[in-house]
């Protein structure tokens, strides 16, 4: 793909970290096509931008106020010219964690993000954000993945 096809992305994506820290839901809902899907590490599905200003509204005013994302890992393929498939590892640092540079284990999430070119940007029109929690890494999975000697 082009490097303005790629650059083009991650400025949405720097978009989507920026609004977040700001603690900016409308500007954060702009983000995504006015049709998007947003589905949160707990399940709950946001259909729209309004959904997607509500959901962020409550968290910026509550507990997610003055807190930032952090990417850990990140990787971009693209469909075809306006579509972008981006999988990335990241987190949540909150505001009491200061002086993080990455997110803590337990608030690593894998997320999977959907951009289509709109014009001159790039819009999230599909985002799933799951918790990073390696079975093959918990006690059950060690135990049960463990080889009969």
């Amino acid at each position: 793909m082009t490097t303005t096809a790629h650059a083009g992305v991650l400025d949405a994506l720097t978009g989507l970290e920026a609004c977040w820290q700001a603690g900016d839901a409308g500007a954060y809902a702009t983000l995504h096509a006015p049709d998007a899907t947003y589905v949160a590490f707990d399940g709950t599905v946001m259909t729209g931008r309004e959904e997607i200003v509500e959901g962020h509204r409550r968290l910026f005013d509550g507990i997610m106020r003055g807190s930032r994302l952090a990417v850990v890992e990140r990787t971009i393929r693209f469909l075809d010219p306006a579509t972008a498939i981006v999988v990335q590892r990241a987190g949540i640092i909150m505001r009491w964690q200061r002086g993080r540079t990455v997110p803590s284990r337990k608030r690593l999430s894998t997320n999977t993000t959907v951009l289509r070119r709109d014009g001159d940007r790039w819009l999230v029109v599909a985002f799933h954000n799951t918790r990073y929690h390696p079975w093959a890494e918990t006690l059950v999975g060690r135990l049960m993945t463990r080889s009969a000697t």
